[in-house]
């Protein structure tokens, strides 16, 4: 998830040379630019999140740059859990044999992702896409849309999320950090006590 960086934008060409006009007040230099299709591009910082398809708690969500990439983000975050996760669901940004076959062979990670449009010519893509969407996979990666998309959601909503609250790389770490661990508590005690681990906003502002 892409969040916009407090104060003014830092047109590309202008940061890649350091020149920062004199009418820009207030502005993060560390933020960076990204692209989704949802919200075009976006000067700011990135969330990052995982969380079970099984129980719908907050597992991960932490901080990146915008302009991070994030299939490798999730590799160096899951192979920790070796092991313990047999099957990880990204999109299309994790559409790529190198990281199917690495997560497979050496971590024994099976990985569903949605192919590429007009990338299944070559044979070892053949021989991927085959591997990978069987039925039992793509019936896993169906549920992704329903327990683990709207996670983030949930956390930018609870906090208002439009805009970063501050400014730099370490600041937003931090907070975005707090903000996990805090609907993660508030999400576990409500899994615990059977109730709804979505409705935790009161307890996560303590209102």
């Amino acid at each position: 998830m892409m969040v916009k960086a407090r104060g003014p934008v830092w047109h590309q060409k202008q940061k890649k040379e350091g020149i920062v006009p004199r009418r820009l007040r207030g502005l993060d230099k560390e933020a960076t630019w990204g692209k989704s299709r949802a919200d075009g591009w976006v000067y700011g910082h990135g969330t990052f999140s995982i969380t079970p398809h099984t129980i719908p708690i907050v597992g991960i969500f932490q901080w990146m740059p915008n302009s991070g990439n994030e299939a490798k983000r999730m590799e160096r975050d899951i192979i920790v859990y070796e092991g313990i996760v047999r099957k990880v669901c990204m999109d299309s940004k994790a559409d790529d044999q190198h990281l199917y076959w690495n997560l497979k062979k050496n971590h024994r990670i099976r990985l569903v992702t949605v192919p590429r449009k007009g990338m299944d010519k070559s044979e070892s893509r053949k021989k991927m896409i085959k591997d990978m969407l069987t039925k039992k996979n793509l019936k896993d990666y169906k549920e992704r849309s329903t327990t683990v998309e709207p996670m983030q959601g949930l956390v930018a909503d609870i906090f208002e999320l439009d805009r970063c609250w501050m400014r730099g790389d370490i600041n937003n770490r931090w907070s975005f950090a707090a903000m996990g661990i805090a609907v993660q508590m508030a999400q576990w005690t409500a899994w615990k006590q059977q109730r709804s681990t979505w409705e935790v906003k009161s307890a996560v502002l303590g209102v």
